[in-house]
């Protein structure tokens, strides 16, 4: 059973991850990454959504221009999980 994160679990999993940080409301987990130009952005957001597919776990997020805002966090414990930090890591892998 999928179970939500505890607050120290969520405040290490970001501390973690360069660049992440939790959400005002400690449910969720945030990082804005910025890209040559639109299309590269664009690109960026076609792999993570196709992962996220795969994994049936989709984030929130925006996109202005070269810029893309995502938030994760997941609805079923109303919190981070397991599934946030799976694919917080594929996310931080395809940008290396």
């Amino acid at each position: 059973m999928l179970e939500r994160l505890t607050p120290e679990q969520s405040q290490r999993l970001v501390s973690e991850l360069p660049g992440w940080a939790l959400t005002n409301d400690g449910k969720g987990m945030v990082k804005q990454f910025v890209f040559a130009d639109f299309k590269a952005a664009f690109a960026f957001m076609t792999q993570v959504a196709l992962q996220a597919e795969v994994m049936n776990h989709h984030p929130e997020w925006r996109n202005v221009y070269n810029r893309v805002e995502i938030v994760l966090t997941t609805h079923d414990v109303d919190g981070l999980s397991t599934r946030d930090r799976d694919l917080a890591d594929y996310i931080e892998h395809i940008t290396r």
